[in-house]
């Protein structure tokens, strides 16, 4: 029985040794497993406290690269300009400015034009790339898109070349022809041609300055501080009565057609002068004994109903490379033309900003030798219509004192037509 006993209480104390040795390798490895080693160092790289909230207030696109040149965090900007692309930096220029930083510690900054997705028209993204380190294993990029800046630096040249030059003609042709008017002092009939055309270049340059002028407020002012209920008919019988001279003189019949009783909301002289240019523009380039007709109607929309003032006429037409190009400054569809007639090539932009800053659009329809429709529409000003259906216009009344009512495109009471 000793015996028996003894090799129990062996077995017994050998049995405990053996597991309290399990349970020992068992800590020691778990502790050892998650002890970092020189591998696991570089799997997942940390951004430093804060530089992920920044980066996702910033307006730059932000594109971060550990040192295997891979992405680890990018802006959504980022990858709309098609900057990474499948964990990668997509971009040879700015990969490369990467690793340079990464070997030398050197900020750099670069401006590259990068070919625009999706457009298939082969236009330039102008961009401005800048590479900093962040930290001792990370690459910051921060890329501007400077295409917008770009093109209104472009307008701001243009308009001033333009602008130049336009003053230049009419002033060195004033130049020239006042030398001729003194070296024909004993020609009364030279010098009463050289007077004439005097005139002329002097009108051309007075028109020049005042729509310099009419842009720049429109384009400063506000038109809804000074605004009012506008009855549609009026705009129209003021812009037939501007061009009234121009359009006898080429025996140009104008009509004005359209629903009656429309109004509406904004500034009387910038819309006013808005219409007029482009009847103006009918009558200039209309041949002569054709027809320029103006048309009103009131059309729904999602925001509230529009008005639309249409201005037809039977010109010579724009082709469709044109009409995307002709509210611009200074644009011209046939130069020659224009300076036969005067124009200074704003009164398309004149119009585009008044319809814009009066919460509207312009659109054009045209085909060249078929003529050409301009279509403004801008919100009615329902206010304005309540009160007119409460207190009708007297001049609008028919004989029996009723509010007369006009099918779509009749021809409105204010305007006459020119024979």
């Amino acid at each position: 029985m000793d015996v028996n006993a003894a090799v129990a209480a062996a077995a017994a104390i050998a049995g405990v040794l053996t597991g309290v040795i399990a349970m020992l390798a068992f800590r020691w490895s778990e502790r050892d497993q998650k002890r970092p080693t020189r591998t696991s160092l570089h799997i997942d790289p940390v951004l430093p406290p804060g530089v992920d909230t920044v980066l996702s207030v910033l307006r730059s696109s932000a594109v971060v690269l550990d040192e295997a040149d891979a992405v680890v965090k990018a802006s959504s900007a980022a990858y709309a300009l098609g900057l990474v692309r499948g964990g990668k930096l997509a971009i040879e220029p700015m990969l490369q400015m990467a690793r340079d930083t990464r070997r030398d510690g050197e900020i750099r900054q670069v401006e590259l034009d990068l070919p625009r997705r999706g457009t298939g028209r082969g236009e330039a993204l102008a961009v401005s790339a800048r590479v900093a380190p962040l930290g001792s294993r990370l690459v910051l990029l921060l890329v501007e898109d400077l295409t917008e800046a770009r093109r209104i630096e472009a307008v701001r040249r243009d308009f001033v070349a333009n602008v130049s030059h336009e003053l230049k003609t009419p002033v060195g042709a004033l130049s020239l022809l006042s030398e001729a008017v003194m070296d024909a002092s004993d020609d009364p009939e030279a010098v009463q041609r050289f007077a004439g055309r005097m005139q002329i270049e002097a009108t051309r340059l007075t028109n020049l300055v005042q729509e310099l002028i009419d842009l720049s407020r429109v384009q400063n002012d506000d038109p809804l501080e000074d605004a009012e209920p506008i009855r549609v008919d009026e705009l129209v019988a003021e812009a037939v009565d501007r061009c009234r001279h121009q359009a006898g003189t080429k025996q140009i019949t104008m009509a004005a057609g359209g629903t009656a009783d429309l109004h509406v909301w904004g500034n009387r002289g910038q819309l006013a002068a808005a219409l007029g240019n482009l009847v103006e523009n009918a009558v200039n380039y209309s041949p002569a004994r054709t027809r320029v007709g103006i048309a009103a109607r009131r059309v729904n929309a999602p925001g509230g109903d529009m008005i639309e003032l249409a201005v037809t006429d039977q010109g010579i037409g724009i082709s469709d490379k044109d009409k995307e190009r002709i509210f611009e400054r200074f644009y011209r569809v046939d130069p020659a033309r224009s300076r036969a007639t005067g124009g200074t090539g704003l009164g398309l932009a004149i119009v585009k900003h008044v319809v814009a800053s009066h919460g509207g659009e312009v659109t054009v329809w045209s085909a060249e030798g078929q003529g050409s429709t301009f279509t403004l529409r801008l919100p009615e000003a329902g206010a304005a219509r309540d009160r007119a259906s409460q207190h009708p216009d007297p001049d609008l009344d028919d004989e029996a004192g009723n509010p007369t009512e006009s099918s779509p495109y009749e021809p409105l009471p204010a305007p006459e037509v020119l024979p």
